[in-house]
């Protein structure tokens, strides 16, 4: 039965859910200015001054991470580069999980900076990818790599990925 305290009660049930909602909103505003407000510009990381992509195609061998979403369950991974007629390079990463499974991807890298060529972006074949896209600034620099193409470190330009490849499943105790 409908009445004038059900209709008060019904009004003070529905200015409380007002107000909550409004603080919610107030407090995840606040909270993401707060959040960008604490990003720091970080100064642009170096990269290598060249790199003969064809030297640089072949196996490579994780031997170190950063740990990622994405590489959760990988326990040995391995990307091969191949060089492409279109002046970019296939890529195919493969690791071996820990349930002893083998976890596959293929992708494309295309250089962003065809001064040095160690910066590229890397687009594998998969939801993520054609949903998000890549980034204009690559998402794949070559910060380090001895003169041999025998080790590399690679990572990104926001600091949040970094590995280091070698082209031996392990590295020699001098390295």
């Amino acid at each position: 039965m409908y009445t004038p305290i059900n209709k008060l009660l019904m009004q003070g049930v529905l200015d409380s859910w007002i107000r909550l909602s409004a603080s919610l909103a107030v407090w995840a505003f606040c909270l993401t200015v707060t959040a960008c407000a604490g990003v720091e510009h970080k100064d642009t990381l170096p990269t290598v001054a060249s790199v003969d992509l064809a030297r640089y195609a072949g196996t490579w061998y994780e031997i170190a991470r950063l740990p990622m979403w994405f590489q959760r369950h990988c326990v040995d991974s391995t990307a091969i580069y191949t060089s492409r007629p279109d002046g970019r390079i296939g890529v195919h990463h493969e690791c071996l999980t820990d349930s002893g499974g083998i976890d596959q991807a293929e992708g494309v890298a295309t250089v962003i900076d065809p001064k040095t060529n160690a910066r590229l972006t890397v687009v594998f074949d998969n939801f993520f990818a054609r949903l998000f896209g890549s980034s204009r600034d690559g998402n794949y620099w070559i910060l380090a790599l001895d003169p041999e193409y025998r080790t590399a470190l690679v990572g990104t330009p926001d600091r949040r990925f970094l590995w280091i490849l070698s082209r031996a499943p392990q590295l020699e105790e001098v390295t």
